[in-house]
């Protein structure tokens, strides 16, 4: 299947860019181009996008807010939002996350960086950059606050529904381990971990596994480390 995907950034420059970069690759394509958040959340719709790539900065509707009007609308559910940042250690990516956004990927990444984004975006599997994978949610997390501020009191009685294992393999996804890793790291089969990974999702109503990486650190399960 070809990946659709949207472009939402108010610089025409830059999208004529990824646009070129995007419908060179044979299994993904361009099916429309938004200059602001509002015309970006028409368009999901509209144009039957799988993956959107959203800039933050943006005239009118931001990007952080279209991301949250993306993820609260049921019709829309199976679309992935990939934040573009100039800067990586932008105060708006904790937001983001937390508005539904799959992951982000800096504006300076390499081609292949962001080609790869959006495949794993639209797979469900991604949450971050490859070069910003490991550890590094955890470190714009404690941007936010500390792990008791940030602390939701609700999710925290959720993880209440998720076994011991399930509870272990969170914690794992949390620290940006691919499900591989994690079964290399417990002891059991990748499709084991997907299925703990999938349950996990559905019991704490996670859209994707950023979205759990979220709820792992606002509910307490994981602590911030500032390296």
């Amino acid at each position: 299947m070809t990946i659709r995907v949207l472009l939402a950034d108010d610089q025409a420059l830059l999208r004529s860019a990824f646009r070129v970069l995007v419908d060179s690759e044979p299994d993904m394509e361009v099916v429309a181009e938004a200059s602001d958040g509002a015309q970006a959340v028409r368009l999901a719709k509209e144009a039957r996008a799988d993956v959107v790539l959203m800039d933050i900065r943006m005239p009118g509707t931001d990007g952080l807010a279209a991301t949250r009007m993306i993820s609260a609308d049921p019709a829309l559910a199976h679309v992935r939002v990939v934040i573009l940042t100039t800067f990586e250690v932008d105060d708006y990516v904790v937001q983001s996350l937390r508005a539904g956004a799959s992951g982000f990927l800096g504006k300076g990444s390499e081609p292949d960086e962001l080609l790869s984004a959006i495949r794993v975006a639209a797979g469900g599997e991604a949450l971050l950059s490859p070069a910003a994978t490991k550890g590094l949610i955890a470190r714009f997390l404690a941007q936010g606050g500390s792990a008791d501020d940030d602390r939701d009191p609700a999710r925290t009685e959720r993880l209440d529904a998720l076994t011991v294992r399930e509870r272990e393999v969170l914690v794992q996804v949390a620290g940006g381990h691919s499900n591989d890793e994690i079964a290399e790291r417990l002891e059991v089969s990748p499709l084991t971990v997907k299925t703990h990974v999938n349950r996990a999702m559905s019991k704490l109503g996670a859209r994707d596994r950023a979205q759990l990486v979220v709820i792992a650190y606002e509910s307490g399960l994981v602590r911030p480390r500032v390296e």
